[in-house]
């Protein structure tokens, strides 16, 4: 069966994250600027490859001294570690159109396996005639687990910035070229 490439439409996908704060209130992030690609077995994305990256220096907060704190060396330390990847070692179909994705992400020079679950929305055709394919992804991470370990403890004890981090994604693929089988 024929190879299938599909790389990722940053005008038409979101990379989001949400963190705890102050354990009262969430804050949401996002990376501004990313890139990804998937190969397939035909048009099944089941046993899909991804590839996916996301620049630290686009976090966007929509609070310009937050996101300069969150590109310092107390979190990500973006001069350091430019980039957050994630590499799929599977990527399985649960039913319906749910799947599990699961992959080495690699974070502030530190690589964890995650497993995120994915939603699979479809194929359309665009107006210009590409072939595209929508998800939503979704998972917990700890940021700890990846060396994002500031802390701060206000004078009432409250923690200011909680561990778990949700990741939230909607993400569109175009179709690419189809490769001969080797």
């Amino acid at each position: 069966m024929a190879t299938t490439k599909w790389a990722l439409d940053p005008t038409h996908s979101e990379v989001q994250f949400k963190v705890k704060h102050l354990v009262i209130s969430t804050v949401t992030g996002s990376f501004k600027q990313f890139e990804g690609e998937a190969e397939t077995e035909g048009d099944s994305f089941e046993g899909a490859q991804v590839r996916f990256s996301a620049k630290i220096d686009s976090i966007d907060t929509n609070q310009e001294q937050r996101d300069e704190h969150l590109k310092s060396a107390d979190f990500f330390d973006a001069a350091t570690y430019p980039e957050l990847t994630f590499v799929s070692t599977s990527f399985t179909k649960v039913g319906g159109d749910d799947y599990k994705l699961t992959g080495d992400m690699t974070v502030h020079g530190v690589t964890q396996s995650v497993t995120l679950d994915v939603e699979y929305g479809g194929q359309a055709g665009d107006f210009y005639g590409n072939q595209k394919a929508g998800f939503d992804v979704t998972g917990k991470i700890s940021r700890k687990d990846f060396g994002l370990v500031w802390s701060g403890i206000t004078e009432a004890g409250s923690i200011v910035v909680g561990d778990e981090v949700k990741l939230v994604a909607s993400l569109q693929f175009i179709k690419q070229a189809v490769a001969a089988a080797v």
